[in-house]
């Protein structure tokens, strides 16, 4: 299959190009920056600069978005964080209008912060949507996404939790403190903590992009969610390091000001489409991903 995909040098978007390619998959990038792809890429993946340049497409992967997580929060960075996810998405679906032959699925990306802070309540993908600036982003984010229907492109919406892995990401920045004995939960831990390991994902990409019979929103969170305290402790315990100092919520208020409601907040996500659907995780429990992660 061809598959055009955005944001593949990112942190996910490079393991599915590797994982893409040892499926059999043919694949095209588009980049701001085809140079620099080029490099970062294996040399079968072809970057391009420009939609127009696409041809016989018959997937596409929608990544791209400028991280939340990269720094505070302003007006400047807000705007940024809906043009890099809406502009985009709303460029792919009229390329695919103008398509003679369109693509016959689009996997895009969105996030667990479409649902908002929820406290305790379990959250399966028929939930509702929250009101905050990140749920309102991933709302209107999917909205620009489900408009690939009306072209009669099969369309599955992902919305993705804390992906796990030491190349970037979350556990990145936690494992310094942590491997100090420095680590421990943020605020009061109890918030909830949805999270993946990096190759499931891109394992569940890869499945909804094979499989003909899915499509709507999926939850690309594994089915063991926890509390911050216990990915902390049983971070700590994974490292053989003590996980008990505690991040005040006031230091991360004044650390990151209004992105702190990210760290603070959390949601009790479900993947309970893709396991209705006969999903397998290879790394079900948090245990076994950093088993797996750390020491594999």
């Amino acid at each position: 299959m061809h598959v055009l995909l955005t944001g593949g040098t990112g942190f996910i978007g490079h393991a599915l190009c590797d994982h893409l390619l040892q499926g059999g998959h043919t694949l095209t990038v588009l980049t701001r920056d085809p140079a620099q792809a080029r490099a970062r890429l294996p040399s079968s993946v072809r970057p391009l600069a420009t939609l127009d340049e696409a041809r016989d497409v018959e997937a596409v992967v929608n990544l791209a978005g400028e991280p939340l997580m990269a720094g505070r929060w302003n007006a400047t960075r807000k705007a940024a964080f809906r043009s890099s996810r809406l502009a985009t998405t709303q460029a792919l679906i009229a390329w695919m209008a103008r398509q003679s032959v369109r693509p016959r699925v689009l996997v895009s990306g969105s996030a667990i912060g479409y649902y908002g802070p929820r406290d305790d309540e379990a959250l399966d993908e028929s939930a509702a949507p929250g009101d905050d600036f990140a749920a309102q982003l991933c709302r209107d984010w999917e909205t620009e996404a489900m408009r690939a229907e009306a072209l009669d492109v099969r369309t599955c919406r992902v919305r993705i939790g804390i992906v796990l892995h030491p190349d970037g990401g979350a556990l990145a920045k936690m494992l310094p403190p942590f491997r100090l004995g420095a680590g421990g939960p943020m605020g009061d831990g109890h918030q909830w903590m949805s999270w993946i390991h990096r190759h499931d994902l891109v394992r569940m990409i890869a499945w909804l992009l094979e499989s003909d019979r899915t499509g709507g929103a999926y939850n690309g969170t594994a089915p063991d969610p926890v509390t911050n305290r216990d990915f902390a402790r049983t971070l700590g315990k994974a490292l053989h390091r003590p996980a008990v100092l505690p991040t005040p919520a006031f230091a991360l208020k004044a650390g990151f000001g209004e992105m702190a409601q990210l760290l603070l907040t959390g949601q009790r996500v479900l993947p309970a489409h893709a396991l209705a659907e006969g999903f397998a995780f290879r790394f079900p429990t948090l245990e076994s991903a950093l088993a797996d992660l750390l020491h594999g």
